[in-house]
């Protein structure tokens, strides 16, 4: 068995509309899916992809309204990295960015910035057969698109805590001191650890809550298993309705999802329509009236794109 990489990376905001602002419109990823916490329905969950709403691509926010600035901390991930062709595309990303007023720091082959809440964001240029995860958008030429996931990175004091959790029952393959890749068949990431900063960590808006793993189907079970008997607690198997989830906390400390590649966001709204209505999983449907008036208005999100 072989985990394809990163499957999901949930965040938190506390204001959903510049969210989407920022991310359907200045980054031009995809709405795909307008719902909400399943653990807490008051409030959204926001998915953002690539035209398919493939796992690999797929950027989600909780929404908490009014929530504090948070701080990436031992612990935590504080930074997220997307793939880019080229150099060329940096150079495109480095002008849309800083007229959008964000402050980039460019290097040869990446360009780091953070998202309006602070969230700590890179453009990398990657050479890799997996297939590009690119979403349509009006101002975004295909060839200098985002293509999905490269990596995330985390902190922590003591990396080689992890290291036979994720070595021995998660497959992963060492790529240096405090590095790993996970590669399946079609699609690979990288896992990273670095120093912490002496202020401990905040989690708030603008903070990583969780990174999730992709597994196929007829495995999730087995990877369940395998994080339990190499001493993670990893919870029952949760029905997303879009995908199945096991969460656990790696020994650093970093909240783990294993989810699975589908059933997928076309499940309840046609692919060409995702996101633009809020949908409820078949458990939370009864609860529609209440929670449509809560939630805060959003803007759309193809308006979004096209400004």
């Amino acid at each position: 068995m072989k985990l394809e990489g990163i499957h999901h990376v949930t965040s938190i905001t506390a204001d959903a509309p510049r969210n989407v602002e920022f991310y359907a419109g200045t980054l031009g990823l995809r709405l795909v899916k307008k719902s909400v916490n399943q653990d807490d329905p008051t409030v959204y969950h926001l998915f953002y992809a690539d035209e398919l709403g493939r796992a690999g691509s797929d950027m989600t926010f909780f929404e908490y309204p009014g929530a504090r600035r948070g701080r990436a901390g031992a612990g935590m991930i504080h930074r997220v990295t997307f793939r880019v062709a080229s150099e060329e595309a940096l150079d495109f990303w480095e002008k849309r960015l800083g007229a959008d007023g964000v402050t980039v720091e460019r290097e040869e082959g990446s360009l780091r910035f953070e998202d309006p809440e602070g969230l700590g964001l890179e453009l990398a240029v990657v050479e890799t057969d997996d297939e590009p995860l690119i979403a349509d958008h009006p101002e975004i030429p295909k060839e200098l698109a985002l293509q999905g996931f490269d990596s995330v990175r985390a902190y922590a004091h003591n990396p080689d805590a992890s290291r036979s959790l994720f070595e021995e029952a998660l497959v992963f393959e060492p790529d240096g001191d405090a590095s790993w890749e996970i590669r399946g068949e079609k699609r690979g990431s990288t896992y990273s650890y670095d120093t912490p900063l002496p202020e401990p960590g905040i989690q708030g808006a603008g903070t990583v809550h969780h990174v999730a793993w992709a597994s196929q189907m007829d495995e999730h079970e087995a990877w369940r298993e395998r994080a339990l008997q190499a001493g993670a607690a990893p919870t029952p198997v949760i029905d997303r309705f879009y995908f199945k989830s096991v969460y656990f906390r790696e020994p650093s400390g970093v909240l783990f999802e294993i989810a699975t590649i589908g059933p997928g966001f076309a499940t309840d709204e046609p692919l060409e329509h995702l996101g633009e209505r809020l949908s409820l999983p078949p458990d939370y449907e009864h609860l529609r009236e209440q929670l449509e008036p809560v939630l805060t208005p959003l803007p759309d999100p193809r308006a979004v794109c096209a400004r």
